[in-house]
């Protein structure tokens, strides 16, 4: 835990190929996850937050499910690749998957009416800064990760099979496991279009 908060920012990249070989032991992801629900802002301390972490078998069949609902609707032609894009995912050593409990967002909805279509939004903007947190974190324990977004192709079966209220709506999926091989060199648009500042 040596690195300083910006070095673990930088470091925090999309990793596609991955392996099952355990780098942490299951209780320390349990505490990142935990740690990291706790911890990360949402919108008047709403804590809508709901996450699902599957490990071993139950991701793969995650994997599993979503391959063969795409295999529904992606032409056989390009199956393929799809197939291949999706096997990667599987040979991870879990998946975590972000949910945003509607209840909750409803519940402030009626309680603040004046902010009512707000609450959506920033729902997903306190999901996007959860994940964030989550995903930093496994990188600095040594693993990779990336984020997916198989939903809502694969939101009813996920509810069916994890037995999950209906009222959890999934927002993304993150596969990790010990990288097998690192991202390529990223690259920046020029600051200056990106940042302004007034003095």
């Amino acid at each position: 835990m040596s690195q300083t908060f910006m070095q673990a920012v930088k470091e925090r990249r999309t990793f596609y190929g991955l392996s099952k070989e355990q780098v942490v032991p299951d209780e320390r992801i349990q505490e990142i996850v935990e740690d990291a629900v706790n911890h990360s802002p949402s919108a008047f301390n709403s804590q809508s937050a709901r996450v699902v972490v599957l490990q071993g078998e139950q991701s793969d069949n995650l994997w599993n499910i979503t391959k063969e609902t795409l295999r529904k609707i992606v032409p056989a032609e390009r199956f393929a690749a799809t197939e291949q894009k999706i096997d990667g995912f599987s040979k991870g050593s879990g998946t975590i998957l972000f949910f945003e409990d509607q209840t909750v967002i409803e519940g402030l909805q009626k309680q603040f009416p004046s902010y009512g279509d707000n609450f959506s939004v920033w729902s997903n903007q306190s999901s996007a800064m959860l994940q964030f947190v989550v995903w930093t974190a496994l990188v600095q324990e040594g693993l990779g990760a990336s984020l997916q977004h198989y939903n809502p192709l694969i939101d009813e079966q996920v509810a069916t099979e994890w037995k999950l209220p209906a009222e959890w709506k999934l927002i993304t999926q993150m596969p990790f496991g010990k990288p097998t091989f690192a991202p390529g060199e990223k690259a920046f648009n020029p600051i200056t279009d990106k940042v302004k500042y007034f003095r």
